[in-house]
């Protein structure tokens, strides 16, 4: 496949016809892990991407990465969610910069919200590290039931029902308000440092 320069961009009306082949790159991923994922409906991840609460990586006009936005607690917490990058990509750090750009939308729509994720994947675990996320208990994250509903899809839901919310094979990662202004000028000195 041949690949282009690969665009980091904020979802928006247009892009909707690409949430069907967002929830299968998704869903290949966790077979080919064998580890747990929520599944997403293309509904689900259509309506993300009309909101503007996605960032696509696009080579020309076809999807190769992903990642969303869904708010808990009535905006008190956020969570980057469903990162994703195309196998065919993998290796020039996309990931990193589709969880950057998420970030600084997250940060944008949602200045007083705390940031976090749970993930299996030791890359994701990797990048959150990078970016400054920190590895917390599942009691520091929201209480909402419908995140934790989410989970229902993945294999490793009855882990998480038998331990009543308080741990599974993922690891909760989030970092504080106070941490996210050193993070996002970390963010915007590597993009410049990129650019020149």
């Amino acid at each position: 496949m041949k690949k282009n320069k690969v665009s980091i961009v904020v979802a928006n009306q247009q892009h909707v016809a690409h949430a069907s082949q967002i929830c299968t790159m998704i869903e290949d991923a966790a077979k080919i892990r064998g580890t747990g994922i929520a599944k997403r409906t293309p509904e689900y991840i259509a309506s993300k991407i009309s909101e503007g609460k996605a960032v696509l990586a696009l080579d020309g006009e076809t999807i190769v990465g992903f990642c969303y936005i869904e708010t808990w607690e009535h905006g008190k917490y956020v969570a980057n969610s469903g990162l994703i990058v195309h196998p065919d990509y993998r290796g020039m750090k996309l990931a990193f910069k589709i969880k950057q750009r998420i970030l600084q939308l997250s940060t944008q729509l949602y200045p007083n919200a705390q940031v976090f994720g749970i993930t299996t994947s030791n890359a994701v675990l990797n990048i959150n590290f990078k970016l400054g996320y920190r590895p917390v208990t599942f009691s520091e994250l929201t209480i909402d039931p419908q995140f934790w509903k989410g989970c229902q899809g993945c294999v490793n839901y009855d882990i998480l029902q038998r331990t009543n919310q308080k741990m599974c094979l993922c690891t909760g990662m989030i970092y504080s308000p106070r941490s996210k202004k050193q993070l996002l000028s970390n963010v915007f000195k590597m993009a410049k440092a990129k650019s020149v």
